[in-house]
């Protein structure tokens, strides 16, 4: 099944072509990834298959529906895990899930059930009543990515997850990420570490300059190119992938 279909998609600002006709097809389960420079376009592909901006031109189709026609039917399926951490610092950690959970019509007896299924996967169900400020920038993380779970989604966005981290809780949010995919979980993930695509990702599209120039999987790259994902991605680009 097709989770994501996009065609000929473009997105301007105002003059400036961004985003300059992609092709692309996301199915059930994969761990499908945007590699890229900042400014490849790869948060900006992000944005419209959320329904937070519109295509310029194109096609554009998520869980088989038109993201222009049905933009609420597909948020509701969707669980974004944005690249800042953009919790509420007047609320406690278990707050910031039950109020997110209030954006889904969740039940207040069911959100806190999910709230308490969710801080323990990310390990953080010992910190439930702590403030966000006493929080590491690891834990942040993982919150964000509880907070994207809250409403079971169907479809996970993914953008730069784990820029900032340590070693240690880059591998730590990666082992979460590899269990959601295990448990069939179908998720798009943007990111400039060349590991992070290489560990997660079913296939990756390596994106320069708002488009597409290679779509397939890091083994079959790694094997049609000759080296490891950052020699794919120079050899395709001409550039180095700055972290």
């Amino acid at each position: 099944m097709s989770i994501v279909f996009a065609k000929g998609l473009k997105k301007y600002y105002k003059d400036f072509l961004a985003v300059r006709g992609v092709d692309f097809e996301i199915h059930k389960g994969e761990c499908f990834g945007f590699l890229g420079p900042n400014g490849a376009g790869k948060t900006t592909v992000m944005k419209m298959i959320q329904c937070f901006m519109p295509p310029s031109e194109g096609t554009l189709e998520v869980f088989e529906k038109d993201v222009l026609k049905y933009p609420s039917e597909i948020k509701e399926k969707i669980g974004v895990m944005p690249q800042e951490n953009n919790l509420d610092p007047d609320l406690s950690v278990e707050e910031n899930l039950m109020v997110y959970a209030n954006y889904f019509d969740i039940k207040k007896k069911k959100a806190r059930e999910r709230a308490e299924e969710l801080l323990k996967f990310v390990e953080m169900e010992n910190l439930k009543k702590s403030k966000i400020e006493e929080l590491s920038g690891g834990m942040k993380r993982k919150l964000v990515l509880a907070r994207a779970l809250i409403n079971d989604p169907e479809l996970i966005i993914l953008d730069e997850p784990t820029t900032g981290l340590d070693p240690h809780s880059r591998h730590n949010v990666w082992d979460m990420l590899k269990f959601l995919k295990s448990q069939g979980k179908t998720s798009i993930l943007t990111t400039h570490y060349i590991e992070e695509a290489d560990r997660l990702c079913t296939r990756v599209a390596i994106m320069d300059t708002g488009k597409i120039v290679e779509i397939d999987s890091p083994k079959i790259l790694k094997e049609k190119y000759g080296g490891d994902l950052e020699e794919v991605y120079l050899k395709i680009t001409g550039k180095k992938l700055e972290n």
